[in-house]
């Protein structure tokens, strides 16, 4: 492990032993003999959180404002113990597809790489709706970050204590709850580069003292804006790197590329420009078939003369019939982090009668996020979109000097003379594709607690949670005018509509004879090989634009009552054993309104991902549970606590999860602890209910792993690329997913500023619920025989559906120091969170081995394993000034490379097998004015270090590029300004 420069952050302190984040705050000051007993997150019964047998991290606002983190994502992605999966919002702005399609504006958490449904979110430990597109993960933006006092992170199983969801472990955000004044915040986070600011402003109020007055009234607004970054606005996002081995796999372009597509009835009855003949130039042995592009002919301008574009390298894609074709940089198309305007609300009122409290809260958020990606191509084919430029007057000057540069390179075309030109185009005039999302959430609860008798208390409460979502279409999107398959021609309600024949649904533009899109490039008004267009182009891109039509809605929603008692038993010599029992019981419903545009009598509209297949009237699932939990302090240096959970989910029958913990605390310094449990959790509704969609894969990098040994692209015999269609969907037979984890820590506290902690963790997972990706089912193709469909022994179809897809194993460490001085006057604090990966591996059947280890290996999808993550810090502290600088360290991995490479045709000497480790330094300075005032300035990326060189593109999807956003922040250094004032 590359763990040296990781370290020299702490040099200053390295005689010291640096602490376990969970048990205390990130303060060096001496702690009290004996903290209040309270309940913490992991257990119904009341203790101490700095003595705790689980590894329980507490995060107060201090630490939140010392890293400059704004927002619950921020905060998530900070976490050290969290997985890198596309759960933030610069990971899931691009193009995504199967279990990802929904995650507009979605921020989610990911503990030890479980997976975001694996994570239970609380607010003040009761729970929240999860996101209503997904119905699986809570987006955790929702969160009002202006109400908090701290978050509590259990890196532990709790499925005996929370339900059986909660096998990565669990986020608890706990508000404030005697508040009393006036705080008023803003908040500015400025990119040195321009782009991706973040603005916010809150104010949280208070009347009342619970003590003094009985009562109190608390409240608290913010507003959040994240200005939208794009992928043209960092050098960093470059596809145009084929020294590195990267380079983009599009032919689709803004000049387009020419293809010899054959006839079509309606628009090319006797074939186009290039089809019947042999393109070869002089000398060739291979057909130009790939596509040609007048820039990259001889004597062309060169693809780069286009914004954008580059040569496509037909040696790294291995397709050498593409030499004459170009490129053009997806990446720097989408958004490297999606805009996103959010209000977040919190109210709580709560009323103290004798040793009795009674509380109602509520809570409520309201975002709006826009994700954008790269304009859309337009793929001309015979059948379902014919493309083709005619020879007209309107069309004369530009067909004539297209002919006039390919026939001079291919003189065999001059035969066809007259006959239209098929090609692949990217529209730029029609703008990024966007989808526009609002979230509305709402929570409210009500609850008491107090004694009952001796020490005997009670909780309960009941609560109502709410996520709705809908997206529309924003720019980039326009109706089609033919009709994409059979099936759509069927359900059209169009007498004698046929898979690509005339849609007459659709809007016509002026001008075009034919409706659609395909009727306005048909018609030559919109010129494919021109980077400009004419009014009357435009205007025809505007009539048939489908801005403004919903994509698809959903609504989660959770109903919740729940009950507990807790107190002693009898005595033992370590202390009172001690109990809770309680009760539980909610209803969840989820609904998802498909997409409005997609039913019988409504035009197709190109290349959007509508759901209309999966739309689900409300579906509802019963989850009633009864639990218990015992601590025995055995003696003093022994305390063993039990926990047992029975839950009944409607569909799923019943299940028992039993937990036990132990710590083992022979000397005040010294503690051992452990912990074993186990989990159930039963899939989401689209999990179970989403129908069956088969969609294209126009990638050229996936073969037939039965007949090339190689498994990469190539020339080789049985090595030829295929592009099977994917069916994806929901699994009536689905079922849980089951779990079996341990725990064992040592914690050493040799005084109060000082302290170190280690924990190994292992979580296994079977009948792990989930969906293979299309290279996951391909590199396991021997276990899937019935998944794969061939049409004249070529695969062109393969079956994606969800499933209980085999196995996963994964095993770390988790390593929490803290450390402290007097120095100068003041005092000096060092500080190490980190996870260290042990074991990551899958197999996809019970009768299949375990794959290879998945640590430090690129994957498209999922969690990226990386073996070692780290936050370290330095903060000196003097009367009412405090400094810190911190260090963010995520551990590098196997880079991907590209067919040629992988297959061993072609190096590129600054190919690097290894993707570099991210390493950031944050700095910021806080001053106290009197009480009533605290400014703090901030650097985040002090030394302005871009994100590693990373081959991220996927041509399957056509998303990724040059960095990783599943592991680095886009931004560059940027410069914060925090102001507090409180009334």
């Amino acid at each position: 492990m590359k763990f040296t420069k990781s370290i020299s952050l702490l040099a200053a302190t390295c005689l010291t032993f640096p602490a376990f984040a969970q048990e205390t705050p990130a303060s060096a000051e001496p702690q009290a003999e004996e903290a209040a007993a309270i309940i913490v997150t992991g257990s119904r019964i009341k203790r101490d959180p700095t003595d705790s047998s689980l590894p329980l991290q507490i995060i107060n606002t201090e630490e939140l404002s010392r890293e400059g983190i704004n927002s619950p994502e921020q905060l998530i992605s900070y976490l050290s113990s969290n997985g890198n999966g596309a759960d933030n919002l610069a990971s899931n702005a691009d193009v995504t597809s199967g279990a990802q399609r929904g995650t507009n504006g979605l921020s989610a958490a990911n503990l030890r790489g479980q997976g975001s449904a694996s994570t239970l979110v609380l607010l003040n430990g009761r729970r929240v709706a999860a996101h209503g597109l997904t119905g699986s993960a809570v987006d955790v933006n929702q969160i009002p970050i202006a109400a908090l006092e701290r978050v509590e992170v259990l890196k532990d199983g709790a499925s005996a204590i929370y339900g059986t969801d909660a096998i990565g472990g669990v986020i608890n955000f706990i508000t404030k709850t005697n508040f009393q004044g006036l705080t008023l915040n803003a908040f500015t986070d400025i990119t040195e580069a321009g782009g991706g600011n973040i603005y916010r402003l809150s104010a949280t109020g208070g009347y009342g003292d619970l003590d003094e007055q009985g009562f109190n009234i608390m409240g608290a607004i913010s507003r959040s804006v994240n200005n939208v970054l794009n992928g043209s606005d960092r050098s960093f996002v470059n596809g145009n790197q084929p020294n590195r081995g990267l380079s983009i796999d599009t032919r689709g372009t803004p000049i387009a590329t020419a293809f010899p597509t054959g006839a079509n009835a309606i628009f090319a009855p006797t074939g186009s420009l290039l089809s019947g003949v042999t393109l070869l130039e002089a000398g060739a042995t291979v057909p130009a078939t790939g596509g040609i592009n007048i820039l990259d002919l001889p004597g062309g301008a060169g693809c780069a003369s286009v914004d954008g574009g580059l040569a496509y390298d037909e040696q790294l894609w291995a397709i050498p019939s593409a030499r004459f074709a170009c490129a053009w940089d997806t990446g720097r198309a989408a958004v490297l982090q999606q805009p996103l305007n959010t209000l977040t609300y919190y109210g709580r009122a709560t009323v103290k009668a004798g040793d009795h409290q009674f509380f109602a809260e509520i809570t409520g958020s309201d975002a709006d996020s826009a994700k954008r990606f790269s304009n859309n191509q337009y793929s001309g084919n015979a059948t379902t979109l014919p493309l083709y430029y005619p020879l007209n007057p309107t069309t004369a000057a530009t067909y004539n000097d297209v002919y006039n540069r390919l026939v001079a390179v291919f003189p065999q075309i001059a035969a066809n003379y007259g006959r239209p030109i098929s090609y692949r185009w990217r529209c730029i005039a029609c703008g990024t594709r966007e989808y526009e999302t609002n979230t509305k959430t709402l929570r409210a609860a009500l609850g008491a607690e107090g004694p009952l008798f001796g020490d005997w208390d009670y909780r309960a409460g009941a609560s109502y949670a709410r996520s709705e979502s809908s997206s529309v279409l924003g720019d980039g999107y326009h109706y089609r005018g033919t009709f994409s398959s059979a099936a759509a021609a069927a359900a059209s309600g169009v007498p004698g509509a046929v898979s690509g024949g005339i849609d007459p649904r659709a809007p016509t533009a002026p001008g075009a004879t034919r409706p659609g899109i395909v009727g306005l490039l048909n018609s030559g008004i919109l010129n494919p090989f021109s980077v400009t267009q004419s009014a009357a182009a435009l205007a025809g891109l505007n009539a048939i634009s489908a801005k403004g039509v919903t994509l698809y809605g959903g609504k989660y929603e959770v109903k919740q009552l729940d009950a507990s008692i807790s107190g002693s038993l009898f005595e033992l010599p370590g202390g009172s054993v001690q109990v809770a029992l309680g009760v539980d019981y909610r209803r969840e419903t989820y609904s998802f309104n498909g997409s409005p545009a997609a039913v019988t009598g409504t035009p197709d509209i190109f290349n959007v991902a509508f759901d209309n297949i999966n739309a689900l009237t409300p579906k509802n699932r019963d989850v009633k549970a009864a639990y218990a939990e015992v601590l025995f302090p055995i003696f003093d240096m022994l305390e063993v606590t039990g926990a047992v959970r029975l839950d009944d989910y409607t569909g799923f029958g019943s299940t028992i999860n039993p937990k036990i913990s132990a710590k083992f605390r022979p000397f005040d310094w010294f503690m051992v602890r452990g912990s074993y449990n186990t989990g159930f959790r039963v899939p989401a509704f689209n999990q179970i209910f989403n129908g069956v969609t088969q969609s294209p894969n126009p990638g050229n990098t996936l073969v037939d792993p039965t007949t090339c040994p190689t498994g990469t692209v190539s020339l080789l015999p049985g090595c030829a690329a295929i592009t099977p269609d994917t069916l994806t969907g929901g699994n009536l037979n689905l079922g849980p997913e089951t779990s079996e984890q341990y725990s064992v820590g040592v914690v050493l506290q040799p005084s109060s500023r000082f302290s170190a902690s280690v924990d190994f963790w292992s979580i296994a997972v079977d009948d792990t619920i989930g969906a293979l990706t299309l290279r996951q089912l391909l590199d396991n193709i021997a276990f899937f025989p019935d998944r794969v469909i061939r049409t004249n022994g070529i695969i062109t179809l393969i079956d994606l559906r969800a499933d209980n897809i085999g196995s996963r194993r994964t095993e770390g460490l988790e390593v929490s120091l803290r450390g402290g001085t007097d120095l100068a006057g003041g005092v000096l604090t060092a500080g190490l969170d980190g996870t260290y990966l042990l074991k990551k591996r899958e197999k996809f059947l019970p009768s299949a081995p375990f794959g290879p280890s998945l640590i430090g290996v690129f994957t498209f999808a999922g969690d990226l394993g990386l073996k070692w993550k780290h936050n370290a810090f330095l903060t000196y502290t003097k009367d009412d000034l405090t400094f810190s600088i911190s260090q963010i360290y995520r551990d590098g991995y196997k880079n991907q490379a590209l067919p040629g490479i992988a297959n061993g045709t072609v190096t590129r000497p600054d190919f690097n097998p290894r993707v570099k480790p991210y390493i950031t330094y944050n700095t910021s300075i806080s001053l106290d004015i009197q009480e009533q005032f605290r400014l703090t300035l901030g650097v985040k990326n002090l030394f302005d270090k871009d994100p590693p060189f990373a081959i991220t593109y996927d041509s399957n999807t056509g998303a990724g590029s040059s960095w990783e956003p599943r592991v680095a922040d886009p931004r560059g250094r940027s410069f914060t300004l925090a102001v507090e004032t409180k009334f």
